[in-house]
């Protein structure tokens, strides 16, 4: 489960960071109970995510069951996937 509060600690934390890989890293360690994944938001296709911002979206994750899926629900997602959004695909 992931509280409306903890979702917007973690958003407004990676607003101030510099997105990589390496950022799951950091995110297990300040939050251990999670899991967490990292992508360019171009891979995940056809999914809203549960928080936009103008460097990354926040997808839901939910592993109740054998694989991770994708989820709106906060109450049974079991962590995040944050999808950095590449500069170069925003300009058309």
């Amino acid at each position: 489960m992931i509280a409306p509060e903890q979702l917007n600690e973690i958003a407004n934390w990676l607003s101030q960071q510099p997105l990589n890989q390496d950022i799951t890293q950091t995110l297990r360690q300040r939050y251990p109970q999670l899991h967490f994944s990292y992508c360019m938001d171009d891979d995940v296709g056809e999914v809203e995510p549960i928080y936009h911002h103008p460097s990354f979206n926040l997808y839901l994750v939910d592993s109740s069951e054998h694989c991770l899926t994708f989820t709106q629900s906060l109450p049974t997602a079991s962590g995040l996937l944050v999808a950095e959004i590449d500069e170069v695909d925003c300009v058309s």
